[in-house]
């Protein structure tokens, strides 16, 4: 049996990125059958036990994901076009809506008065996936690389949710072909659900996230988007959070 990095399988069985492992090992904190792992590139049997110290389980708690009601005008990268600002800017303790449903509301920096908001510390924090910068919704940026690969991963089967307001007629053939039958870039797209919402909106469950992909069917079937907004990822819908504020991923929820 041939060995692996340990990074490798570390990421292989949803425990860390690979990112991450390298550099959980420089700490010393990756354990192989219960021994630290000093250096980068060790190499194991996909048989042997792989698993995180004490000490690397706490940053991964420690890391940031947040749900964001992106308004159009931000991109969702900064690096996708310079002269728009991008999602993250959003992220302010300003901008942080705490459902009212929730019971009594957590403080900042007033002791005894209710439960404590954990520090705000953005650096790193990404997105799992895209909206274009003339869409609206559910956009999920974390720092924390496992749940980066369940939403956007090689192999992710994650839903993800869309109501889209169309122009432009739709018979039973083209609703058939958004449903399975269309390509992209030469290569044929995985079967998706769509449906009619109403007169003028369609419902879209995708697996797959190619860029523009829904505009993109679309015109392929004559139809012209003028809206597109995320509602669900998941198991998580974007319920009734404000347009441009951001909520902090649950403890218990799980994509």
């Amino acid at each position: 049996m041939e060995k692996v990095r340990v990074s490798k399988l570390l990421a292989e069985r949803g425990i860390c990125s690979r990112r991450e492992a390298d550099q959980y090992i420089e700490q010393g904190l990756v354990l192989l059958d219960g021994q630290p792992v000093t250096e980068l590139g060790t190499r194991a049997l996909p048989s042997q036990t792989v698993s995180l110290a004490p000490g690397a389980q706490l940053q991964q708690q420690a890391r940031l994901t947040v749900i964001l009601n992106k308004p159009i005008g931000y991109v969702s990268q900064a690096d996708d076009d310079q002269q728009y600002p991008p999602a993250v800017s959003l992220i302010t303790p300003e901008n942080e809506w705490i459902d009212p449903r929730a019971g009594s509301a957590p403080q900042r920096g007033q002791p005894g008065k209710g439960p404590r908001v954990p520090r705000l510390n953005t650096r790193g924090l990404a997105p799992a996936g895209r909206l274009d910068i003339d869409s609206t919704g559910m956009l999920v940026l974390t720092q924390d690389g496992r749940i980066a690969r369940v939403l956007i991963g090689e192999d992710s089967l994650i839903e993800k949710e869309y109501l889209v307001r169309v122009e432009g007629r739709l018979d039973e053939r083209g609703l058939g072909l958004l449903n399975h039958g269309l390509s992209l870039d030469g290569k044929a797209l995985k079967p998706a659900k769509v449906s009619w919402q109403n007169e003028d909106q369609l419902r879209f469950v995708l697996r797959e996230g190619k860029k523009r992909q829904i505009r993109r069917m679309c015109e392929l079937v004559g139809l012209k988007v003028v809206g597109l907004k995320r509602i669900r990822m998941g198991r998580i819908p974007l319920g009734n959070l404000p347009m441009g504020q951001w909520r902090r991923l649950g403890p218990t929820e799980k994509f």
